[in-house]
């Protein structure tokens, strides 16, 4: 069995205003090396009198970190996360949506794939860099709430499952 290449899991974050009625989803991975969402369960260990241990993972506290982001002038993201430095932005004001893609998942010749939607919250962590260009680095924190459906990696619209 072949192993699948990180290009095919793919992540798309929706870089509209909150409320708008259109998401503009922009696919994160320029510049990026590595993308990894971490997991950070919460996890609850007993032992009891017997010398045996229970285990308990109640929940996960997902968060990833795009570092470095490198801003372009006139892309949908670069606006996004510049109002969110200019206006000093909190709350839903932060509030987004990211696309999981599995691109190895579908037919050959398809544009549509296997996806999950999820709340996600943008942290703008700092601003500036060095003589390689203006950087924003954010952290993108998810809530948890998904909805599974499918991707259209051509015209960037998702279709929930019905």
């Amino acid at each position: 069995m072949a192993k699948i290449e990180r290009k095919y899991l793919a992540h798309y974050i929706n870089a509209a205003e909150p409320g708008a009625e259109a998401a503009v989803y922009e696919r994160l991975g320029k510049d990026l090396e590595e993308y990894s969402v971490e997991l950070s369960a919460q996890v609850d260990k007993k032992k009891n009198i017997l010398g045996e241990t229970s285990v308990n993972i109640s929940s996960y506290e997902k968060s990833a970190s795009v570092e470095p982001y490198y801003a372009e002038k006139d892309t949908a993201l670069f606006t996004r996360l510049q109002a969110i430095i200019d206006g000093g932005l909190v709350q839903d004001d932060l509030k987004s949506d990211v696309v999981e893609v599995k691109l190895w998942d579908a037919a050959e010749g398809a544009t549509s794939y296997p996806a999950i939607k999820e709340e996600a919250y943008i942290e703008v962590t700092s601003y500036g860099g060095d003589t390689t260009g203006y950087q924003i680095p954010f952290t993108v924190h998810y809530t948890g709430v998904k909805v599974k459906g499918t991707f259209d990696v051509t015209t960037k619209v998702f279709a929930a499952e019905e």
